[in-house]
């Protein structure tokens, strides 16, 4: 049998079922299909007014859990009932949740309470460590998707940004992604324009195009040490549609850790758009 995926375990039985945690977006969704047409058995933990309706829909109701963003011990619950031998996490819950509309139950809390830093890094690592002690894999968020990652080189034919404006680019954004501010930058000709934190990366596009300029660069990275369970960059329409509002022609994604959800179309309509994609590594 061919293998499924380069990014699952050597060990991986595919008869045992996989819990897909889903957020928001087009990510989970595909993640989802990509799985069925794999044949392993999946199973479907929602987060209310987070994981998309369509998703929701494709599940009876005995193969899904819906929970609030912050239940934990809930989740926990839900993978065990299941029956899961591995865990996969897709899709962005809106940051703000953070600070407001969290529902933290007496697992979450404990663990929130224990961390000196909060951040995607450690408040998912501590959850991971929850899941393991299920004896429940969290598989790599990029399984399955292994021909939606960005390629090395021009991905739309062309890319007019000089080699030393794009070494620039990348330079900064892995300093920023070093830091653990963000993995995302605007640069032009040398001048970093905006940088990613907490707001993501829709908010900085869109706070970078306010300077009305050209030759802007968005530059996508991952952290030196990337924990590829929970927090794989990810470029979609939604992302390339922000770009276009906000004048910006030009992306660099890094190849082979960068998810572009619906690959095809989006290359399809950045050449409509002329947007150039590069992918570098």
């Amino acid at each position: 049998m061919p293998a499924l995926s380069r990014f699952l375990p050597t060990d991986f039985d595919p008869r045992r079922p996989i819990a897909l945690i889903a957020g928001q977006g087009q990510y989970p969704i595909r993640v989802a299909a990509a799985i069925r047409r794999a044949g392993v058995p999946l199973r479907l933990i929602a987060f209310e007014e987070e994981t998309p309706a369509e998703l929701l829909a494709a599940f009876p109701e005995n193969e899904r859990r819906t929970i609030l963003v912050g239940q934990l011990g809930h989740m926990l619950a839900a993978l065990e009932e299941f029956g899961a031998g591995y865990a996969l996490m897709a899709g962005q819950i809106t940051p703000r949740r953070l600070f407001k509309g969290l529902h933290p139950d007496w697992k979450a809390a404990r663990i929130l309470f224990s961390l000196k830093r909060r951040n995607a890094e450690t408040i998912f690592g501590a959850i991971a460590e929850e899941i393991a002690k299920l004896k429940i894999t969290l598989l790599d968020a990029r399984a399955f998707l292994d021909d939606e990652l960005a390629d090395v080189g021009p991905m739309t034919g062309r890319f007019s940004i000089p080699e030393e404006f794009l070494e620039h680019g990348i330079h900064i954004a892995k300093e920023v992604a070093r830091l653990d501010i963000g993995q995302g930058v605007v640069v032009r000709k040398g001048t970093v324009v905006a940088v990613e934190a907490f707001e993501g990366t829709d908010a900085m596009l869109r706070r970078a195009g306010e300077f009305k300029t050209d030759h802007l660069l968005f530059v996508k990275t991952v952290k030196p040490a990337q924990d590829y369970r929970f927090d794989v960059p990810v470029f979609g329409l939604r992302t390339l549609e922000t770009m276009r509002e906000a004048g910006i022609a030009h992306a660099a994604l890094e190849a082979h850790n960068t998810i572009l959800l619906e690959k095809k179309l989006v290359l399809e309509q950045a050449r409509a758009w002329k947007i150039q994609i590069f992918g570098y590594g």
